[in-house]
């Protein structure tokens, strides 16, 4: 894991969001950083390589891909996880009430 994805992972781990998250899952041809499957929500963590053109374009490829499948994609920068993990945990808690609810958990 990266720094940022370490951190987040203490973020999510054991349940803290009141869901299960896991680390590096496969969908398809691609490896989430974090996956939720009660709630088909993919977590994104996205350091500078991201910000290049062709990788911004394979993600926006990667991203349609997972949406067709039914996932919902959340992305954090690793800018913003260093900056204010309290802010990235009530965005991602926001997400996951969201899901809850559409899916009457």
């Amino acid at each position: 894991m990266t720094p940022a994805e370490a951190i987040f992972w203490n973020i999510i781990k054991n349940n803290q969001l009141g869901v299960k998250f896991r680390r590096q899952h496969s969908i398809g041809n691609f490896v989430a950083d974090f996956y939720c499957a009660q709630l088909k929500l993919v977590v994104e963590v996205d350091g500078g390589m991201h910000e290049d053109i062709i990788n911004k374009m394979n993600d926006e490829r990667r991203e349609d891909y997972l949406n067709e499948l039914g996932l919902t994609v959340v992305r954090f920068l690793n800018e913003e996880i260093y900056q204010s993990e309290e802010r990235v945990k009530e965005e991602l808690q926001g997400a996951v009430d969201e899901l809850k609810n559409q899916l009457n958990l």
